[in-house]
């Protein structure tokens, strides 16, 4: 709260030591022939500050005393400048300009420079001048936020949210519907257990814009359906080198008792040193080991780490260096951006976990099965590197290498206490410590020709990507509460009933590796001047891909033999006592059991083999259009192997022919409506159809894939209307459609204890939505200073999904429901207080998610949903000086519960009748932070 006071006083002293302003009006008119030109924008170069004329030619721009670099633009008008216009306090100073026509008579006139793409003007002008519906952010919206990564910014754009912290959900859709490129190559899924890519692992210090396409496009990906996530790194515009270093205090965190995981020497840097890894002495069968001495000892080589250990909370770390150069190589123009970030975070979440028997409608509630409360501690440690070379070696040939390398730890310990009413109200304390390390690495040399008098482009890339995830010795506990003893009791089972939810420790290291390659021809009718924006296009292109997975898991548990007689009183000895070599034996001890399932393991490939034609054409002065055919050629292969040994073999090959058409009607110079359609597909992931089966011991739940899941085809119908009230406005307003065919959605598995979630194809289902954007500037709707400096971004969707599943299912369940993980509203908005006079913004950010089904449900459990949450963030930024900046904030302000109910009546509803499956808060999380820039 001292912080929010803080930040607030500040703004206030900032709005009331503000000056008079002035006033800069005139008109803008043809040079030729002296007619007013309407819809001309006249700003501030450098900033957002602008206004564009009435019908009568007429502008006026408020403006604060001094001097102002005033810019002019117009479609076929060649941009204006003046330099040094005098604005006096409480007075009015005239500027009238005169524009020429853009014509291609000067021949012998070459400019050469690097586009910026990372302002909100060049987001803008890239929505407004796509052939598709597209939305966008850019570095420079991202660093009036507080957003630490690439999942916390990409809510800020239209119909995005956020799954878990970490998955982009688009319209409301289940994130398994998106495809994420990163610089033009598509990304691999980051996450053993479902189709995602994980966009907490690039910081928003290397991100240069992140662009949305919700509607398809031949030079576009086939795969996808919510949309397409563009992300591109930074390049060099100017020689600059940054340091930063910020603390975050969180609160319920920060210097209280934490527990951890028992950490190796490389765990600051985020990867294990091999500590936590299967001991060298453990064969790869356990059932070849011979004699009981030597199996003992197998089980007396695996560490005795099963009590974590408590230290105290400090605040988060984050810093990050950042260096940017220009030079020359002889006639080459050379450009490149490196930068490190490390942050090592720390967070302790406290929440319930609950799971129920079936619903008694007389008393209006389900039996309870468990009842728990939960302590999570999460140490999360992230090292990011990027380096990226451009290369101009003349005009009209450009060559760029870009690499990104992420390396993420997590330490996590689970702290359970509460009452297991199975088995007669059992008093429980269950414990779990998992390390979790992933790695991706993604790198892609580009180049970009100009041939024929800019008539004709070549672009091509190649790209390759490799992804490791480890996650060694997950080790899971139960102890019940003996009330004769006074004291807890570790639970073991009989060596020949190993169970997922007692004494274990589970390995697993996922590694996948793709090359890709591609290329594009571009092909102008006429030359590529801004007087022929809508001339006539042709492209040609293809793009090739190869992903090789490979996925290996083992299970081990601690039981007791029934040929002797165990030694009871091991099981209430201390947790660092418990599992001491002396224990483990085969006479009246403890003794080493595999789970040894032939579904633990497998190997995948795809090969994705696409080309494509397309072009864009005016059909009017006013009417243009775009689209052609993308075929897409996709071979999914797996090998693993059933329950019972027997071999799974997987070999998909599917031709998809997918066309698309784009319309851009222009209403007027600043408003447009578009329309598109199109037709994608939605492949299973490697994870979706292997049987490898793996625990979630938070949740409880059990994940397992489907190796008969069949290919989704969707239906994609937008319709936009476009206003752009000046060059970093946009006002607009949408409606979408898709029908879906054999949807693949994540559901219960009809399992006795129904808690094992597996993923199936619906019948059907489609889905359909209004959108709006609002990024409005309100220099021009008030003559209060304070008002002048604020910017309004604001964007939302409402969204309607219904799926028809299919008889089996239907069966048990209700026979049509809200497609999984949609949600039926998204709410995002903020108020931007920026002025640069003064070096500084003031931001205050809105966020909420409508109720979306988590899990669908079966005949043995009910579907649960997660539930709204309201989330403000409030950040400032201060320059101090030329090198200096101030950043503080503080995140979640309202510190809302995130809450996952259950739909305990079957009524696709939740009301007060409903009951708690999970719920969490992870508390305010308040940043200060400073930037030195030379």
């Amino acid at each position: 709260m001292k912080l929010l006071l803080t930040l607030l006083a500040i703004l206030h002293t900032t709005v009331y030591c503000l000056g008079q302003q002035g006033t800069l009006s005139g008109t803008v008119t043809d040079k030729t022939n002296g007619e007013a030109i309407i819809g001309a924008v006249v700003f501030i170069k450098g900033t957002s500050k602008g206004t564009t004329t009435d019908y009568n030619g007429h502008y006026t721009l408020p403006l604060e005393a001094g001097t102002h670099n005033i810019s002019v633009t117009f479609l076929s008008y060649k941009p204006f400048e003046k330099v040094g216009v005098a604005v006096s306090a409480g007075q009015s100073a005239t500027l009238h300009i005169q524009l020429e026509e853009n014509t291609t008579q000067i021949q012998t006139v070459e400019i050469v420079g690097t586009r910026q793409t990372n302002t909100e003007m060049a987001i803008v002008a890239d929505m407004r001048q796509s052939e598709v519906v597209v939305s966008g952010v850019g570095g420079e919206q991202i660093a009036k936020s507080m957003d630490r990564d690439a999942a916390e910014t990409v809510k800020r754009i239209p119909g995005v949210t956020i799954l878990n912290d970490r998955y982009v959900v688009i319209r409301g859709m289940s994130q398994r519907y998106n495809t994420v490129t990163l610089n033009d190559a598509l990304t691999p899924s980051t996450e053993p257990d479902q189709k995602a890519f994980s966009f907490d692992i690039l910081p928003t210090s290397v991100i240069d814009r992140i662009m949305i396409y919700k509607n398809g496009s031949p030079e576009l990906p086939g795969e996808f359906g919510g949309g397409i996530v563009k992300v591109y790194t930074k390049n060099a515009s100017e020689n600059l080198t940054t340091v930063g270093v910020s603390g975050s205090y969180r609160v319920g965190t920060a210097f209280q008792s934490f527990l951890t995981d028992h950490k190796g020497s490389t765990d600051f840097l985020g990867f294990d040193n091999g500590k936590r890894a299967i001991p060298a002495s453990v064969p790869a069968n356990l059932d070849a080991v011979k004699g009981q001495e030597q199996y003992a000892n197998i089980g007396r080589a695996f560490p005795n780490a099963w009590s974590p250990q408590s230290v105290t909370a400090l605040p988060d770390l984050r810093m990050s260096v950042g260096l940017n150069r220009l030079f020359d190589l002889g006639d080459v123009r050379m450009s490149t951006v490196s930068a490190i970030s490390y942050s090592n975070t720390q967070s302790i979440t406290e929440g319930t976990r609950n799971s129920y028997g079936a619903f008694d409608e007389a008393v209006g509630a389900s039996a309870p099965y468990l009842s728990f409360q939960d302590n999570v501690y999460t140490n999360n440690v992230r090292v990011g590197a990027v380096s990226n070379w451009s290369a101009r070696l003349n005009n009209n040939n450009k060559i760029e290498f870009r690499n990104l390398l992420n390396q993420l730890g997590s330490n996590e310990v689970l702290e359970r206490e509460g009452i297991d009413f199975t088995n007669g109200e059992q008093r429980q304390k269950n414990y779990s410590l998992r390390y979790e390390s992933r790695t991706i690495y993604s790198g892609q040399l580009q180049g970009t020709h100009d041939f024929q008098d800019d008539r004709s482009t070549v672009t091509w890339t190649g790209g390759y990507n490799y992804t490791n995830k480890n996650e060694p010795d997950y080790r899971r506990l139960r102890t019940v509460y003996e009330d004769d003893r006074q004291a807890y009791k570790v639970q073991f089972q009989p060596e020949s009933n190993p169970s997922l939810q007692d004494v274990g420790r589970f390995y697993s290291n996922l590694n996948e590796h793709a090359l890709m390659a591609s290329g594009q021809y571009e092909h102008r009718f006429h030359p590529a001047d801004s007087a022929s924006e809508n001339a006539p296009k042709m492209r040609a292109g293809f793009y090739a891909e190869r992903k090789n997975r490979d996925y290996t898991s083992r299970y081990f548990s601690f039981g007791y033999t029934q040929r002797g007689t165990f030694n009871e009183a091991i099981a209430y000895q201390p947790l660092d006592q418990v599992f001491s070599p002396e224990n483990i034996n085969r006479s009246n001890g403890l003794v080493l059991v595999e789970d040894a399932n032939p579904q633990n393991n497998y190997q995948a490939a795809n090969s994705n083999i696409a080309g494509y034609i397309s072009g864009s054409a005016p059909l009017t002065d006013k009417l243009s259009a775009s689209g052609g055919l993308r075929v897409e050629y996709n071979n999914q292969e797996l090998s693993s192997k059933g329950f019972d040994g027997s071999a799974i073999v997987k070999d998909n090959p599917v031709l998809s022919l997918l066309p698309s058409a784009n319309f851009t009607y222009t209403l007027t110079p600043r408003a447009m409506l578009r329309a598109g359609g199109s037709i994608s597909v939605n492949r299973p992931e490697f994870r979706e159809i292997a049987p490898a089966p793996y625990f979630d011991f938070v949740n409880l739940l059990e994940v397992i894939g489907n190796p008969d899941l069949d290919i989704a085809t969707i239906y994609n119908g937008d319709v936009r209307y476009e206003f752009y009230p000046n060059p970093s406005e946009v006002l607009s307003f949408g409606a979408f459609y898709k029908y879906f065919r054999k949807p693949i959605e994540s559901v219960f598995e009809n399992t006795p204890g129904g808690n094992t979630i597996t993923f199936e194809n619906a019948e059907n289902a489609y889905s359909y939505g209004i959108e709006a954007e609002v990024r409005k500037s309100l220099l021009d709707l008030s003559a209060v200073p304070f008002v002048q400096h604020l910017t309004l971004v604001l964007n939302a969707a409402l969204v309607q999904s219904q799926v028809e599943l299919q008889a089996t299912r239907a069966a048990f369940q209700p026979g049509k429901r809200a497609m999984v993980g949609q949600s039926p509203y998204v709410v995002n908005t903020g108020v931007y207080y920026q002025n640069d006079d003064r070096q500084l913004q003031v931001n205050l950010l809105y966020n909420v998610v409508g109720k979306r089904i988590f899990a669908a449900g079966s005949n043995q459990r009910q579907a649960v949903y997660e539930m709204p949450r309201h989330q403000v963030d409030l950040s400032l930024t201060k320059g101090i000086g030329e090198h200096f900046e101030l950043k503080a904030g503080i995140q979640d302000v309202l510190n809302q519960k995130t809450r996952l109910i259950q739909d305990s009546n079957d009524d696709q509803k939740i009301t007060g009748i409903d009951e708690s499956f999970r719920e969490f808060r992870k508390g305010q999380y308040a940043t200060l932070g400073i930037t030195y820039k030379f």
